[in-house]
C-alpha cells in the first residue's frame, strides 16, 4: 500500500450506526500494505440492523433462495427472484431484479448473495442487479475443481452472457474482491467499472515498495488471518473439525473481523446453516482457498497489464481502511479510495446507507453513459 501524499484523497463516510462499534486501539498501517501479497486476506466484519419482515422460527431445508431468506427488507420479494442459469458448465444461482444497466454483485466468505440484501432494493431503482452465489457456495453447483480465479471469472462472464449483458459493472467484497479483479483483468472488454471492498489487495499482486509479511504476524493480525492457511489445507480433517463445531468457528470469524461489532444472530445462523448444510457444501466452500497457489500465479501475470477502467477500493475504518484501494494500485492505473467510518469488514451489512452513497457517486458516470 502506498500512503504517499500523491495518492488520491481518501473519502471517509460517517456511519449513522457508529454507536454500535467499538474502535480498536491499534494501528494497521505498517502491516496492511504487505498482507495482501502473501495472503490476499479474506476478512469479515459488520453489524446489520434490519427494518425487515420477521424472521422464520427455524431455517428451512431450502435455505439459500430468496423465498427462504430471513428478515429481508420490506418489499424485497416483489423486486427480486432466485434464478438458476447454466453457464460455463455450472448451474449458477443468482438473485436478480431491478431495471437499468447491469450491476454484478460478488459476495465474500463465508457468505452468499444475502450479504447484499440491504443494498439491493435501492440499487434496483437504477440498475439490473445480479447478486450471484460463487461456484461452490449457496445454491450454485458444487464442483470438484475449478476454484482458481481464472475459472471463477469465466463463470461470471458466462453468466452475464447468458443473461444478455455484454458489458457491466462489478462490485466485489472479500473473496469477491479477488474474483472481481480477475473478471476485470481477464475480460477487459466486458467490465466497465470495478468496485472492490475489504481486503488489502488481490493475492499475488505485489507492491514493490513493501516486502511480503513474515510468517509470524502481530497477534491482532494473526487472529484475523489464521483462517486462510487453515482453509487452504486440502484434507478431510478440516471438514471434520469445522463440521463438528461450525457455529463456534464462524461466530469467531464474524466477531474477530467485525471492527468491534458482529452480525446479529439471525444472520450468523443463516450463514452457518448454509455453509454447514452437509459435507459437500462445507468442502466446496474452501475451494478458492485450496486454489491459492494457482491464484497467486495468475494474479502475478495479470499485474503485468494494469487495469485501465476506473476502480474504487472501499474499506471499513476499523478494518482495512485505505488498504483496500492501496492494495490494487500496483495492478490498476485509475484507483479511487473510500473509507467507511466507524465500521469493520462487513461494510454492506454494517453501513448500507454509506455504501450506497459511495457506490452511487462512483457508478454515476456508468449509469449516465448507459442511460
Amino acid at each position: 500500500m502506498s500512503t504517499s501524499p500523491s495518492d488520491p484523497p481518501t473519502k471517509v463516510v460517517s456511519d449513522v450506526s457508529q454507536s454500535h462499534a467499538v474502535r480498536r486501539p491499534f494501528s494497521r498501517r505498517r502491516f496492511v500494505g504487505t498482507a495482501a501479497a502473501a495472503t490476499g486476506v479474506s476478512l469479515l466484519g459488520g453489524l446489520a440492523t434490519s427494518t425487515a419482515s420477521a424472521a422464520p422460527k427455524r431455517l428451512l431445508d431450502g435455505i439459500g433462495s430468496v423465498s427462504t431468506a430471513p428478515r429481508l427488507p420490506a418489499g424485497f420479494t416483489r423486486t427480486f427472484r432466485s434464478r438458476f442459469i447454466e453457464a460455463n458448465g455450472v448451474r449458477q444461482h443468482a438473485v436478480i431484479g431491478g431495471d437499468g444497466p447491469p450491476l454484478l454483485l460478488v459476495h465474500g466468505w463465508p457468505e452468499n448473495w444475502f450479504a447484499w440484501r440491504f443494498l439491493m432494493p435501492a440499487l434496483a431503482r437504477d440498475f439490473t442487479v445480479i447478486a450471484v452465489d460463487q461456484r461452490g457456495i449457496g445454491l450454485t453447483e458444487k464442483t470438484r475443481d475449478g476454484y482458481d480465479t481464472a475459472t471463477l471469472a469465466d463463470d461470471l462472464a458466462a453468466l452475464m452472457t447468458e443473461l444478455g449483458h455484454q458489458q457491466f459493472a462489478v462490485v466485489g467484497h472479500d473473496t469477491g474482491y479477488i474474483i472481481g479483479y480477475a473478471l476485470a483483468a481477464d475480460h477487459r472488454d466486458r467490465v466497465s467499472r470495478l468496485v472492490v471492498a475489504e481486503i488489502p489487495g488481490p493475492p499475488g499482486v505485489v507492491d514493490p515498495e513493501h516486502a511480503p509479511p513474515p510468517l509470524f504476524l502481530p497477534e491482532f493480525l494473526n487472529n484475523r488471518l489464521w483462517h486462510i492457511p487453515f482453509n487452504r489445507v486440502n484434507d478431510e480433517l478440516i471438514v471434520d473439525m469445522v463440521r463438528s463445531n461450525a457455529d463456534a468457528f464462524y461466530r469467531y470469524e464474524f466477531t474477530v473481523q467485525g471492527g468491534g461489532a458482529t452480525l446479529p444472530d439471525y444472520a450468523i445462523d443463516y450463514y452457518v446453516s448454509l455453509y454447514n448444510r452437509d459435507r459437500n457444501a462445507l468442502r466446496a466452500s474452501f475451494g478458492l482457498y485450496r486454489a491459492w497457489d494457482a491464484i497467486l500465479t495468475q494474479n502475478g501475470q495479470r499485474q503485468h497489464t494494469k487495469l485501465t477502467i476506473p476502480v474504487l477500493g472501499i474499506g471499513g475504518e476499523n478494518s482495512w481502511g485505505p488498504a483496500a484501494a492501496g492494495g490494487i494500485k500496483p495492478a490498476a492505473s485509475d484507483v479511487q479510495t473510500a473509507v467507511i467510518a466507524g465500521v469493520g469488514h462487513w461494510v454492506a451489512e454494517q453501513a448500507p446507507a454509506q455504501m450506497l452513497e459511495v457506490l452511487g457517486t462512483f457508478l454515476a458516470p456508468y449509469l449516465k453513459a448507459t442511460g
